[in-house]
């Protein structure tokens, strides 16, 4: 209990003790195998950067739905696209493109910061802003007591109250050692542990479980488990949503590490196949469009068209100038061979600031079937 009378929860230092049983560890091995799987996969993918960003966009949706937005895939490249009016007002599409804004803007900083406490701060900045719980401080931890539980509810009657501000710096300060600290804990085990104690110590007032998600993500790329973000694990997470905040609150109350463990080693393997079956469904498409690549007069400047389609399925005519490098009123005659190729098509219906979608690309990309 703390000074002021309410009951709160202080998280221990990691790492735990695991009793390595035999479930866990093949659980581990599987999620190994089959993220080492993506991993050359998207090694030898011929643009793989460019795919990582359509995968961003849809970790970006699935992360976001969690917290309760309904912003679709298609909305979030439409708002990207047009900045139509309709969905300048919609603010769960702001939120999720914060979301992409935040990852980019991590995955960047990494080249030249390592993780921190500071580096955790400036994404929470990026992911708040100008939308709502903005007005909270963006970027700063908190500085009073917060809460999880049902609407209404009080320190009294919620579900989970982490700790205190004082233990929260403190469990803050134990969590940068330990992100810093050389370990043979195995590296998949040493992120999900990373994201329960983040989520225990809940240090934002809004955002949290949004950043914690942006954290696994920023590991793998950091400690090089996949490098471009091509794993979605958002998209199990939210489709087993309650066991996601089950296992978390189970760790708190009776320090069930194991399942949670294997639980998120469930889903890294789970959506290590999701997102290698998508890519090979891409690869095939891909190799569909090669005639046409091959058939026009400049091919490398159509492959290269071709190829940007795949990073962003819905687009227009600037973007494609930007993203390919060519003046604007050559992204347009390139833009008119792929509807007359039926690759593409306006879905405005507008006769200025057209919006453009591959169909199968999208599909593909945003099906809940692989």
């Amino acid at each position: 209990m703390t000074q002021k009378g309410y009951y709160a929860f202080v998280p221990a230092p990691i790492p735990p003790k695991i009793n390595w049983t035999l479930p866990l560890v093949s659980a581990l091995s599987e999620a190994e195998r089959e993220l080492s799987r993506l991993a050359t996969l998207a090694d030898v993918f011929p643009f793989s950067r460019l795919l990582m960003q359509a995968f961003i966009r849809r970790e970006a949706v699935l992360s976001s739905r969690i917290e309760g937005t309904r912003a679709t895939l298609a909305e979030l490249y439409t708002y990207e696209s047009a900045q139509l009016s309709f969905l300048e007002s919609h603010d769960d599409v702001r939120e999720v493109h914060n979301y992409v804004a935040a990852l980019d803007y991590g995955l960047e900083r990494l080249k030249r910061f390592p993780m921190s406490l500071r580096f955790i701060r400036e994404i929470h900045a990026k992911l708040m802003q100008d939308v709502r719980g903005g007005n909270l401080p963006p970027g700063e931890f908190r500085r009073t007591q917060n809460w999880i539980g049902a609407a209404g509810s009080t320190l009294a009657t919620a579900t989970y109250v982490p700790p205190p501000v004082d233990e929260m710096n403190l469990a803050l300060s134990e969590l940068e050692k330990f992100i810093h600290t050389s370990t043979d804990i195995p590296t998949l085990a040493r992120v999900a542990m990373i994201h329960y104690q983040f989520e225990a110590i809940h240090p934002f007032l809004d955002g949290n479980g949004r950043v914690g998600r942006l954290l696994m993500a920023l590991l793998f790329a950091e400690w090089q488990i996949l490098p471009q973000p091509l794993l979605n694990l958002s998209v199990y997470f939210e489709r087993y949503r309650q066991e996601y905040y089950d296992h978390l609150l189970e760790v708190s109350q009776r320090g069930d590490w194991e399942a949670w463990l294997r639980f998120f080693l469930r889903g890294v393997r789970a959506q290590s196949q999701d997102s290698a079956a998508r890519i090979e469904r891409l690869k095939t498409i891909r190799a569909r469009y090669q005639p046409i690549v091959d058939a026009d007069k400049n091919s490398n400047r159509m492959g290269a068209v071709m190829d940007f389609l795949f990073g962003r399925p819905i687009f227009n005519a600037k973007q494609l100038a930007e993203g390919v490098d060519m003046p604007f009123k050559t992204a347009r005659q390139y833009i008119e061979k792929l509807v007359q190729a039926g690759i593409v098509r306006e879905v405005t219906g507008y006769a200025r600031n057209q919006v453009y979608r591959a169909d199968e690309v999208f599909t593909a990309l945003d099906s809940n079937k692989t």
